[in-house]
């Protein structure tokens, strides 16, 4: 379908509405009227995911840059709006929820932020809870949303061991469930060491080992 394939193009290249775009329709515009001519909101939203994971992909590549992604998740976040009442009403499903965080020690947030962007783009409700996150933080958000995914930051190696206190904290309470980690010093093999799930090195990267916990 044309409109979908114009809303994919959009998001992409983060033209988030007419203002933005020089006058021209963008994604809020695009969404909207695709609604309107009733499309089904899942085939919207999977136009829109489908933008992201161009972008991703070309960020992973060293295609795309920092401020490309940033605003092709603003323009995620636009068409995301009107898809909101159909997430609500059930109609359209998420494919479930991630819970991320920079953890404890550590205030770096770029990276987490590119990937909350780019999992959130890619379908998943999204619980951001910021930098410095202590233990106590995730196991009181997995009891509030039971069968989550945990997302876990580092940029120092001085704070990635503590990744393993998290890890281990929340599995000691909730023995199910599955934590993914990332950030400038993390290795696969720390990710092994530790019993993580899974690590990624770009946020394209995290979308695809989510998608594959859940498939």
């Amino acid at each position: 379908m044309e409109i979908l394939t114009k809303l994919a193009e959009l998001t992409e290249a983060g033209k988030v509405n007419k203002t933005l775009a020089k006058g021209q329709d963008g994604v809020d515009e695009v969404t909207r009227q695709a609604l309107d001519e009733g499309i089904a909101p899942e085939l919207v939203l999977d136009a829109l995911i489908k933008g992201m994971s161009v972008i991703g992909e070309k960020f992973a590549q060293g295609k795309a840059f920092v401020p490309n992604m940033l605003l092709a998740a603003k323009a995620m976040s636009a068409g995301m709006a009107h898809l909101k009442p159909f997430f609500s009403s059930g109609q359209v499903k998420r494919k479930g929820t991630f819970i991320i965080g920079t953890v404890f020690g550590d205030l770096h947030d770029i990276g987490k932020n590119l990937v909350s962007m780019m999992v959130e783009g890619s379908g998943w409700e999204v619980i951001d809870l910021g930098v410095d996150v202590k233990p106590e933080k995730f196991i009181e958000t997995v009891a509030s949303h039971p069968g989550s995914i945990i997302g876990l930051s580092a940029l120092l190696t001085t704070t990635m061991g503590n990744m393993e206190t998290i890890l281990k904290a929340v599995r000691e309470k909730y023995p199910e469930t599955r934590v993914i980690i990332g950030g400038a010093p993390v290795t696969q093999g720390f990710a092994d060491k530790i019993g993580a799930n899974g690590y990624s090195s770009n946020p394209q990267g995290a979308v695809e080992l989510l998608n594959k916990l859940v498939a």
